[in-house]
């Protein structure tokens, strides 16, 4: 309330909102799709920038606990209920250019491609960088047909009996290490995203229901965006181009 009383004193906003009412926007389901379409746009002034992307995923705890008896040790246990954040970013400037959010305990396989899909649509993808917990040959292919190259990290157990871009990378994986390592290691840039992210804006989340802890999660998402696209516009001397307003006949 301190920071929409000081943007209000600056004429920023032109009046100051009950805090309630912020309360109820974030529990309205039909945000959901604003706040992504939010962050695809902030994230295009630096498209001519970002060609290589790293995903990974973190969670945000909640002030909800989740409690459960423990037959083996006999006794209640709780934990925090988190939220489980998916997003691809770029490695140069930290842009969040993907947002997925799921269950907590969903794995993380079928985030992946929705994420290079959207992304596509607006970036030339090169590389794509992931842990171990993407790897699938269909998610190889999802960047590939992209135009990318995957650099997935693969498990103790992977072979390259499965084919297609999954068998290309693996012999890759094996043969030219080093290499591969070198590129795989951008992966490093999403995690000092989530980094960024949680120090400005906590690690934590307010709301209690469902719908609005995913509209808080992507509004810190949202925030994190403006954050470097105001940076970037200052650092790479980017010209801002800001929507024009449109009035309704």
């Amino acid at each position: 309330m301190s920071d929409l009383r000081q943007s209000h004193a600056r004429g920023f906003i032109s009046r100051v909102p009950h805090y309630n009412s912020i309360f109820n926007y974030l529990e309205d389901d039909g945000l959901t799709p604003i706040l992504r379409d939010l962050i695809t746009q902030s994230s295009l002034p630096l498209k001519s920038v970002e060609v290589d992307f790293a995903v990974d995923s973190s969670g945000f705890t909640t002030s909800r606990f989740v409690r459960w008896f423990d037959v083996k040790y006999g006794r209640e246990r709780a934990e925090h209920h988190w939220v489980k954040c998916h997003l691809m970013c770029g490695v140069k400037t930290n842009i969040v250019t993907a947002i997925e959010i799921g269950d907590k305990h969903a794995h993380d396989v079928p985030f992946f491609a929705p994420m290079v899909s959207t992304t596509a649509q607006n970036f030339r993808i090169e590389e794509v960088s992931a842990d171990k917990g993407y790897g699938s040959l269909g998610n190889a292919k999802a960047v590939t047909d992209a135009g990318g190259t995957p650099f997935i990290a693969f498990k103790s157990n992977a072979t390259g009996e499965v084919g297609g871009a999954w068998k290309q990378m693996f012999h890759y994986f094996m043969f030219r290490r080093d290499e591969f390592v070198q590129h795989y290691h951008k992966r490093s840039n999403v995690e000092s995203t989530f980094s960024m992210m949680k120090r400005k804006f906590g690690d934590s989340l307010r709301s209690k229901t469902d719908t609005a802890m995913v509209n808080e999660t992507l509004c810190k998402v949202l925030c994190h965006n403006l954050v470097v696209l105001i940076h970037e516009l200052h650092e790479l001397g980017i010209e801002p181009v800001f929507w024009k307003s449109t009035h309704v006949c």
